[in-house]
C-alpha cells in the first residue's frame, strides 16, 4: 500500500496521516459506478438536480472551520483567504443551482417541429488544482458545473492537500447521499497512476483540469489519443500582460506601481491571473516606488516543494537575462527593454510565484507590436486615461484576440463568479478558448447538443419538455 502525504509549507514537515493511493482496479470500479449513475442523474427533474448542488453547498458551509484548518496546515494560505474561498465555492454551487432551475435550461432553442437540447455528456474526470484547495478542487467549479449539466464526477485529488481533499470528499458524499443522488454521482481518487488511468478509462466522457502546462499537456494528449477521444478542458499557463500608457503614469503612477506590486505578490504570486508582464513607458520614474512596495514582502510559503523548486529555477532563469528593479525575501521584479523582450521569447513563459517582468517601451509602435506578440493568456489589462481613447481602443481590439478577459484600469487577480465571466483564453492559457471554467457558462463544457425533430412533447426527455 502506497501512502501520499501532504507537507506543511511553513516547516517542510510531512503531515500525518497519509492518504492511500488509489489502485487501477478501484479506478475502474468507480468509473463503472459513474457510468451506471449517468442515466438516472440525467433523468432527475431539474429542481432535484439543483437541490443536490445546494445540499453540498450547505454541508461545506457547515464544515467550514474544520476544512479551513486542514487546508491551512497543508497550504499555508491562511484562514482568512481560505474562509473566503469556502464561501466562493459554496456561492458558486448555489449560483449554478439557480441556473439549472432557470426556464428552458436544457431546451436550447426551438422552431416548429424542432427542439435543440443540451444533454449531459456523461461521467466527467476533474483534476484538482494546488492553489485553490476548495474553489478549483474537490467541489470546485469543474465539479459543480459538471453536476449542473447532469454528469457524475470523479475527482483526482491534488497531492498538495490530500487530507483536505479526503475530508471534503467525505462531506460531499454524505450530502449527496442524504439528498438522494444516484449511487456513483461522485467519487475521488488519489495518485499519479490513478490520474492516468482515469483519463484513459472508456467510461469517462470529458475532463476538466487546472494546473501546469506540462501536466495539462500530458493529460490532453492522453485524452485525444484514446480510441474514443474526449474533450479535455485544461487551464494551464498564463502571463496576463498589463499595458500602461504614458498618460496613466503621469496621472497616477504611484498608485499604479503599488497596485502592480500588490497584484503580482497576492497569494505569494500563486494566482493563475498574476500579472507576469507589465509594459511601462521608458523613463517612467517609478523605480523607487516599486522598490519601497517590494521591500517589506516576506519569504513566501509556497504551496508545494515542487512549486518552490520551479519558482527558484524560474527566477534564476529570468535574472540571467534581465536587470533587477526590486527584490526582497518574498518578491522579485525584473526589467528589460521592449527590443530585448522581442529577442527573448522565453521571457514570456509563466513563472509561478511572486515575480514579474517590466518591459519598457519607447514608442506607441513598440507597444502595439508587444500587444500583437503576447502569448495566449487568461487576461490582459490596460491602464489608460480619457485622452488615450484611440490608443486604448486599438490595444483592446488587439488583445481581445489573445485573451479571454480584458481589464481596464484595474488588476486581473481576483475572478468574479457570475453570468458574464470568461475564464479562459488561447493556448497556453487553456486547451479550448471557446469555454470558461468560471461562471454559469462553465456548464456548457459538459453538455452535448442534440436536435429532436418531429417528436411529440411527451416523447422528449423530461428535462427538455
Amino acid at each position: 500500500m502506497t501512502l501520499l502525504y501532504g507537507v506543511d509549507p511553513r516547516t517542510g514537515e510531512r503531515l500525518e496521516p497519509g492518504v492511500e493511493e488509489t489502485s487501477a482496479e478501484t479506478v475502474a470500479a468507480l468509473t463503472e459506478a459513474a457510468a451506471n449513475a449517468a442515466r438516472p442523474l440525467a433523468a432527475l427533474p431539474l429542481p432535484e438536480r439543483a437541490a443536490l448542488l445546494e445540499a453540498v453547498a450547505d454541508a461545506l458551509d457547515a464544515a467550514s472551520d474544520e476544512l479551513v484548518a486542514l487546508a491551512d496546515a497543508e497550504t499555508a494560505l491562511g484562514s482568512t483567504r481560505l474562509t473566503g474561498e469556502v464561501g466562493r465555492t459554496t456561492g458558486q454551487l448555489r449560483l449554478l443551482a439557480g441556473e439549472v432551475r432557470g426556464e428552458g435550461f436544457q431546451r436550447d432553442t426551438a422552431e416548429p417541429g424542432f427542439v435543440r437540447a443540451l444533454l449531459p455528456i456523461g461521467p466527467v474526470a476533474v483534476y484538482a488544482a494546488s492553489n485553490f484547495p476548495f474553489a478549483f478542487s474537490v467541489a470546485g467549479g469543474d465539479t459543480a458545473s459538471a453536476w449542473a449539466a447532469g454528469c457524475p464526477v470523479i475527482v483526482k485529488a491534488h497531492p498538495g492537500h490530500p487530507r483536505t481533499s479526503v475530508r471534503t470528499a467525505e462531506i460531499v458524499t454524505e450530502a449527496l447521499v442524504k439528498a438522494g443522488a444516484p449511487e456513483g454521482t461522485f467519487a475521488i481518487v488519489h495518485g499519479f497512476e490513478a490520474g492516468l488511468a482515469l483519463i484513459k478509462d472508456p467510461n469517462i466522457k470529458a475532463a476538466g483540469f487546472t494546473g501546469s502546462v506540462r501536466g495539462g499537456r500530458a493529460l490532453f494528449d492522453a485524452a485525444v489519443s484514446r480510441p474514443d477521444p474526449i474533450p479535455f478542458y485544461g487551464e494551464l499557463g498564463s502571463v496576463n500582460p498589463v499595458f500602461i500608457t504614458e498618460a496613466a503614469v503621469a496621472a497616477r503612477g504611484e498608485e499604479i506601481a503599488r497596485g502592480y506590486v500588490g497584484s503580482f505578490t497576492l497569494g505569494s504570486g500563486q494566482f493563475c491571473t498574476k500579472p507576469g508582464l507589465v509594459f511601462l513607458p521608458a523613463g517612467h520614474g517609478l523605480e523607487n516606488v516599486l522598490a519601497e512596495a517590494v521591500a517589506p514582502i516576506e519569504t513566501p510559503a509556497l504551496l508545494t516543494p515542487q512549486i518552490a523548486d520551479g519558482f527558484r529555477s524560474g527566477v534564476e532563469r529570468i535574472a540571467g537575462e534581465t536587470r533587477t528593479v526590486a527584490e526582497s525575501a518574498g518578491a522579485h521584479l525584473f526589467a528589460v527593454t521592449a527590443e530585448e523582450f522581442a529577442a527573448r521569447p522565453e521571457l514570456a513563459e509563466e513563472c509561478f510565484g511572486p515575480s514579474s517582468i517590466i518591459i519598457e517601451y519607447s514608442s506607441e509602435d513598440e507597444l502595439h507590436a508587444a500587444a500583437a506578440a503576447v502569448p495566449g493568456s487568461l487576461t490582459a489589462t490596460v491602464h489608460a486615461e480619457p485622452g488615450d481613447a484611440d490608443l486604448a481602443r486599438e490595444l483592446v481590439t488587439e488583445l481581445s484576440r489573445h485573451v479571454g478577459r480584458v481589464v481596464y484600469n484595474g488588476w486581473p487577480t481576483g475572478v468574479a463568479v457570475n453570468h458574464a465571466m470568461q475564464h479562459g483564453g488561447p493556448w497556453p492559457a487553456t486547451t479550448s478558448p471557446l469555454h470558461t471554467s468560471v461562471g454559469t457558462a462553465a456548464i456548457r463544457r459538459f453538455q452535448v447538443p442534440v436536435t429532436f425533430q418531429g417528436l411529440p412533447e411527451e416523447v422528449l426527455p423530461p428535462t427538455v419538455r
